[in-house]
């Protein structure tokens, strides 16, 4: 299933952390981005942050369908942005985790945990807040608190819920919802277009089982995340703010 025509914007992130800090020196992570840049030829566009961190990533307006990795000291992280299927990001997943060990100099014993993201993004020019309070806590009991007399706007609403996986909670699952109104603009009533995401996060962490291989663990959490996502975040999250949003609440 690919939900992309679900919302305004759909990406997939992943973020390996690790125990010890990379080495960051250019003949590695040149020719490191080398080989990025032969699998996938439109990444070509360089660049370092203010950060620190040191990004390649395809070329193309902002809006566009791209692919890009980034490295840290303690963290390699990439993903897809819009990506035309699941398929294909997934198998930019596995090209990077299959390369970034032997190129950067990494193994089993110095990972922390990985992370694998799926956003949705649903733009909405009105309170962010106050449209997951209405839609999503309508018949919660905080609704009293919400909806009371005394509340005139609702400021901050934004849910971070985990849950664990496995018995040992090596594998843990998240969903945020991510407002992004000022307050200045529930008093003013003037309200720009933003987007209103919702987050859907795997997390392993290493050292607590028997290991499967980066590779291995990614497909795993994939799996486990589209069918979070297919019976929960989007028929209960997802679907319902998008449907708000577009009947004008």
């Amino acid at each position: 299933m690919y939900w992309g025509a679900l919302c305004d914007e759909f990406y997939i992130s992943t973020r390996l952390f690790l125990k010890l800090d990379l080495s960051l020196n250019r003949e590695t992570v040149l020719h490191f981005f080398d080989q990025m840049r032969k699998e996938y030829p439109r990444m070509s566009r360089l660049r370092r942050r203010e950060d620190g961190a040191i990004v390649l990533e395809e070329e193309g307006e902002e809006q566009d369908s791209r692919r890009w990795v980034r490295l840290e000291e303690n963290a390699l992280r990439f993903g897809y942005f819009a990506p035309p299927s699941l398929e294909q990001a997934h198998q930019q997943a596995a090209f990077v985790l299959e390369q970034a060990p032997f190129h950067l100099t990494f193994s089993d014993i110095d990972y922390d945990h990985m992370e694998l993201v799926y956003g949705f993004d649903l733009e909405y020019s009105g309170n962010h807040d106050q449209l997951i309070a209405d839609v999503l806590f309508r018949d919660h009991p905080l609704a009293a608190l919400l909806q009371g007399d005394e509340t005139q706007h609702v400021i901050d609403m934004q849910p971070y819920l985990g849950i664990a996986l496995t018995p040992e909670c090596d594998l843990q699952a998240y969903i945020e919802i991510k407002s992004r109104t000022a307050t200045y603009e529930v008093r003013t009533g003037g309200y720009d277009s933003q987007p209103l995401s919702v987050y859907l996060t795997l997390r392993k962490y290493w050292g607590y089982s028997s290991e499967v291989s980066l590779i291995n663990s990614y497909r795993q959490m994939s799996e486990q995340a589209e069918e979070l996502a297919i019976n929960r975040v989007v028929p209960l999250v997802v679907n319902p703010l998008a449907q708000a949003i577009a009947s004008g609440s």
